[in-house]
């Protein structure tokens, strides 16, 4: 899996619940925090380069663990590589189903907000619904300095979702993995809200294709995790602390 930073633990956390005898290689590419704001081209670039580094370490299904590198990526990295790959798609589809008043919200980064596949979801699913974009602002760097849960991501909260729910929106999707950190305090501040979060979907939809390729691991196999940060180390680690995770038990060098 691989995501900018913290963001995709998310997905890890759902992941190894339901899969706990898997090896999973995290690779947190902190050097080039945030993606979100980054153009497509260098998001691409690097999403190849953190691929072929898991390659190498032996990945037998790669877990695009960021919405912004799905969209910037994910169709030329399953050509690319002869591999397996499960990335992040907008909640758009559960969202609709689930808003009662018709109008939804979608929190997101603008390199998500502006790809083809959000567009495509949106087509596809969101027919019949009112689909507002926010640009979730300095939101995935709150998460990723430790600061999910402080007043000050509840005041960001509230200037960037308020607009919206006092027009009516009664659902958001959250379209950035950081985000799902943030679920908390979006209930706290909205009580009303209905949230929408794919990252245990996307944890599940890996399951099933190491299940169709028969790349589980055997069920007496003990579960490890391997960490490889590309940029500082011990805050990364701290961060992680934070946010209810162990440390890894190893931790690869890039």
């Amino acid at each position: 899996m691989f995501d900018s930073g913290v963001g995709g633990l998310s997905v890890l956390r759902a992941f190894r619940e339901i899969a706990p005898n898997e090896r999973v290689i995290y690779f947190a590419d902190t050097a080039y925090f945030p993606y979100g704001p980054r153009p497509a081209p260098e998001v691409r670039k690097r999403a190849f380069a953190v691929v072929q580094r898991l390659v190498q370490a032996g990945a037998k299904l790669i877990v695009v663990a960021c919405n912004t590198a799905s969209a910037a990526a994910l169709p030329d990295l399953r050509e690319a590589f002869g591999i397996p790959f499960v990335g992040m798609v907008p909640g758009v589809k559960p969202a609709a189903l689930r808003s009662r008043s018709g109008r939804v919200a979608i929190l997101a980064t603008p390199g998500t907000l502006d790809g083809e596949l959000f567009a495509r979801v949106v087509d596809d699913f969101g027919r019949g619904t009112r689909i507002s974009t926010i640009a979730g602002s300095g939101l995935a760097e709150l998460v990723e300095s430790g600061e999910a849960g402080t007043p000050r991501a509840r005041q960001a909260l509230r200037a960037l979702l308020g607009p919206e729910v006092q027009a009516g929106a009664d659902t958001v999707v959250l379209g950035c993995t950081h985000y799902t950190f943030l679920q908390d305090d979006i209930r706290a501040e909205f009580p009303q809200l209905s949230v929408v979060d794919t990252s245990e979907a996307v944890a599940r939809r890996a399951v099933q294709v190491l299940d169709e390729g028969g790349l589980r691991a055997p069920p007496d196999q003990e579960g490890e995790l391997d960490l490889i940060v590309s940029g500082e180390r011990a805050r990364f680690r701290a961060i992680m602390a934070r946010l209810g995770f162990e440390p890894a038990p190893v931790e690869a060098r890039q």
